[in-house]
């Protein structure tokens, strides 16, 4: 490697995979979170958009949360996810 060159380059995070940290968010005392005001204009998320709180996890342990704006649900994940998001629709 070169003297001065950097492993971690653009090109290199970007061949690691699709995801990456955003931001850091801290949950109040009531359970609230604020989504940062850079992620909501990188995915152009406005007041009064409803996502989708998506719990994962393996071998009966929870430990990752993934949201989703509803009306953007590709086919694939409305099929699988469906009958929960209707309720959860059905229920705000």
């Amino acid at each position: 490697m070169k003297k001065g060159t950097n492993p971690e380059s653009k090109e290199a995070k970007s061949k690691k995979g699709c995801c990456e940290i955003s931001a850091v968010v801290t949950v109040d005392e009531r359970g609230q979170m604020v989504l940062p005001k850079g992620v909501r204009d990188m995915l152009n998320i406005r007041a009064g958009d409803k996502l989708a709180v998506v719990v994962m996890g393996s071998a009966g342990q929870k430990c990752c949360i993934s949201l989703m704006k509803v009306d953007e649900l590709e086919e694939g994940v409305r099929s699988k996810l469906g009958p929960v998001l209707d309720e959860i629709v059905k229920g705000i």
